[in-house]
């Protein structure tokens, strides 16, 4: 008989293990907050400006927002990160939160603070993965020029073959470290040459073993269809997909300017269609490991839970070195704890930089948040019971 799958997201006491009571009233703290949507308006106004004047908010950020969902100021800080997350049988997906500054030498010196970190990460079980934006080593005008299809001119062209230069560079060291690389998804605008730039590397690197992985964004309504025609597409060109799976981070940026610009918007209609094509997206993949690898990155319990599942009825080893979960540093441990500790392989998203320059990624963080219905009641209701568990 079928032994069944022992598996729940609701102990607090594996959720939040890692964490010490100061750091669980912290949270306690902080998620109270974050879920107010007039006070991240105006943190989001204020806080650029006060980094702008110079005044003395930096060791209040560093000690509060940015502890909580950030690795560190550097990717030292980052590692010892890894290592503490490590030793729960979390892995993580190093992500140098810098957002980018436009500008060719710009590009440029982002290069080695990857090559640093894919360095830091090969060899390392616990460290599996690093992320890429695309943004970060060209212009975005570029990029949009390049998805509206409109011909470059040659000064245009040389500048995408040296943004194409870069991202080659950072995933070639990533074949030769064994480390895999996820490409960030982009606004929908820009996302055709991101697309193009995956599938490239992908033909490259990813014939023998998965390295590189295109992100597949399920709340836009033409994914699901995108998936199925990459995973035909890299069997033709007899390489490995690699799918990472999201929802998506860019929903009311993307219905406004489809309204602004008076053209159909490639977001879902609503919530359930968008959990309907992840969850199929899921299960087309399962069909198909032995020629893609699978990363799974949600916060949804019931998409997380399905995954599981399908690994549970088809036989197919928790840790399966072609299926990963992941959640982001900070957030949703309920699922990646008790999914670490009954053997699956998750990771958490670690940024980490100086907290300056990671405040756009912290702001935009926030905002998502408080957009997620119920996510952050959850996040408090879980951190409660635990409080009350342990008698805080």
């Amino acid at each position: 008989m079928e032994q069944q799958l022992s598996l729940s997201f609701e102990n607090t006491a594996i959720a939040f293990e890692h964490m010490s009571d100061k750091a669980l009233r912290r949270a306690n703290f902080l998620f109270s907050n974050i879920g107010k949507p007039w006070l991240v308006k105006f943190g989001a106004f204020a806080t650029p400006l006060a980094f702008r004047l110079r005044l003395p908010v930096k060791g209040l950020i560093k000690s509060t927002i940015f502890n909580q969902f950030c690795g560190g100021e550097s990717l030292e800080e980052a590692v010892h990160a890894a290592e503490e997350l490590g030793k729960f049988g979390v892995g993580v997906v190093l992500d140098y939160g810098v957002e980018a500054v436009e500008g060719e030498d710009n590009y440029d010196n982002a290069v080695p603070e990857f090559l640093r970190a894919i360095q830091f990460a090969a060899g390392k079980p616990h460290i599996p993965f690093i992320a890429i934006k695309v943004t970060g080593f060209a212009r975005f005008s570029l990029l949009e020029k390049l998805h509206s299809g409109a011909p470059l001119d040659r000064a245009e062209q040389e500048e995408f073959e040296r943004v194409r230069q870069r991202i080659r560079t950072i995933c070639g060291a990533a074949a030769k470290g064994k480390v895999g690389v996820l490409v960030d998804a982009e606004e929908s605008w820009v996302q055709q040459p991101v697309d193009d730039l995956a599938d490239e590397m992908m033909a490259l690197f990813n014939k023998e073993q998965v390295i590189v992985y295109n992100t597949f964004q399920l709340y836009r309504h033409d994914r699901l269809d995108f998936l199925q025609a990459s995973f035909e597409k890299a069997r033709a060109g007899n390489y490995l997909l690699g799918a990472k799976l999201v929802r998506g981070a860019y929903m009311e940026k993307e219905r406004k300017r489809a309204e602004e610009e008076n053209y159909t918007s490639p977001i879902q209609p609503n919530k359930d269609a968008a959990d309907e094509d992840y969850d199929a997206a899921v299960r087309f993949c399962f069909d198909r490991l032995e020629h893609l690898g699978l990363f799974i990155g949600t916060h949804n319990e019931d998409s997380c839970m399905l995954a599981a599942r399908l690994l549970h009825e088809k036989g197919i080893p928790h840790n399966h070195p072609r299926v990963s979960f992941s959640q982001l540093y900070g957030m949703s441990d309920n699922i990646t704890f008790n999914l670490a500790h009954a053997g699956y392989r998750v990771s958490k998203y670690l940024p980490y930089g100086p907290v300056k320059d990671v405040m756009p990624y912290l702001i935009r963080r926030a905002q998502e948040n408080t957009s997620i219905a119920g996510q952050m009641g959850r996040e408090l209701s879980l951190i409660r019971e635990e409080l009350q568990r342990r008698k805080l």
